[in-house]
């Protein structure tokens, strides 16, 4: 059974952190209404400037662990070491 996301639509966590969404999303989101997947799994609608929050901690160690580009093993060529 795989995890379901706890979507908010009160004054929830989403209102106490800025969280990590891929750009394309949140684009979308701001053109059409429809609500982002944080990489934390959280899902709301953005409309507040994320600028005036602190990270979420569980987006921020999870994108951390992705490394560069999510690309950890790859030289700087993309095809390895």
């Amino acid at each position: 059974m795989e995890p379901t996301p706890q979507v908010s639509h009160g004054d929830g966590d989403h209102e106490r952190y800025a969280h990590y969404v891929q750009k394309d999303k949140i684009m979308a989101s701001a053109l059409e209404g429809t609500p982002v997947v944080a990489l934390c799994g959280k899902v709301w609608v953005p409309g507040r400037d994320p600028k005036k929050y602190p990270v979420c901690p569980m987006c921020k160690e999870i994108y951390d662990s992705m490394g560069a580009g999510g690309d950890k093993d790859k030289g700087k060529d993309g095809k390895g070491k």
